[in-house]
């Protein structure tokens, strides 16, 4: 049965939207904000604030269909508030103290809060999963992004852990760890590949999570597309490769989850 959600969460997306707006304006346009990172660090940041603004209208699109009753859009807000989680984690912890601190920390608090307070209510919406083929295509494409991104970052890794060296990405952004790899390892892409695992058995906890993971591939996948093109203005080498790589991620989750979220064509009163 569908149920409608409560007006709170067009406020709760409405404040979240707001703050994650403030952080990321002033984060492009004020240079006191990465004025401590490296070059590096500090271009990262401002492709992340990019894709931020785009999680944005992505949240409040999906917050107005959710309020009118639409169980695929609430998927898509979880999926969109999963990315903010990840997204001001790495600001709350990684970027040196600035004034944004307590934004950063705010919506950080908001999106976890707001997930945990609604995912049993959008579980429990009578969500009508695919059958078929765009089931079959998104699980993969949910577990070949979490075993292609973990193995880049154990490529990386473990050579250097081996050998006793610093892995010159964090020399480049000035880290002593990269966050990105402690989320992406522990939670993230082993989160891609258990749910793509489960959606292929037919399992309701896969199927549900499917899709709002798909979504913050995309998202996330943006994000660092904006930084690899803001990276290339610098002048940096050797990112179009990544760029590529990251771009087929993209398109790839986006048509899968184009092809997951599409209502079953009705059956016509003559029976065709």
């Amino acid at each position: 049965m569908k149920t409608v959600p409560p007006r709170s969460v067009l406020v709760w997306s409405g404040v979240i939207s707001l703050l994650v707006v403030l952080a990321s304006v002033a984060g492009l346009v004020d240079p006191r904000v990465y004025g401590q990172e490296t070059e590096n660090w500090a271009t990262q940041a401002k492709g992340q604030d990019l894709g931020n603004l785009l999680a944005v209208v992505v949240l409040v699109v999906a917050a107005l269909r959710y309020r009118k009753g639409s169980q695929r859009a609430a998927l898509v807000w979880l999926g969109a508030l999963l990315y903010l989680i990840y997204a001001f984690i790495v600001y709350a912890v990684a970027v040196h103290l600035n004034y944004l601190f307590l934004v950063y920390v705010a919506v950080l608090g908001l999106s976890a809060w707001g997930v945990i307070f609604n995912v049993n209510r959008v579980r429990g919406g009578g969500i009508q999963y695919p059958q078929g083929r765009s089931r079959t295509v998104a699980a993969w494409v949910m577990i070949t992004t979490g075993v292609l991104f973990a193995g880049l970052w154990l490529s990386e890794l473990v050579p250097a852990l081996l050998m006793g060296k610093v892995p010159a990405s964090l020399t480049d952004a000035g880290l002593w760890v990269n966050p990105i790899h402690v989320i992406d390892l522990s939670m993230v892409l082993p989160g891609f590949i258990i749910s793509g695992i489960a959606t292929l058995k037919g399992r309701e906890h896969g199927l549900f999570w499917l899709a709002p993971w798909l979504v913050f591939s995309g998202l996330m996948g943006s994000s660092i597309i904006a930084a690899m093109v803001l990276m290339m203005g610098a002048g940096a080498a050797n990112t179009v490769p990544a760029t590529v790589m990251v771009s087929v991620v993209v398109a790839a989750s986006l048509l899968a989850l184009r092809g997951y979220l599409r209502l079953p064509a009705p059956v016509r009163s003559d029976g065709s």
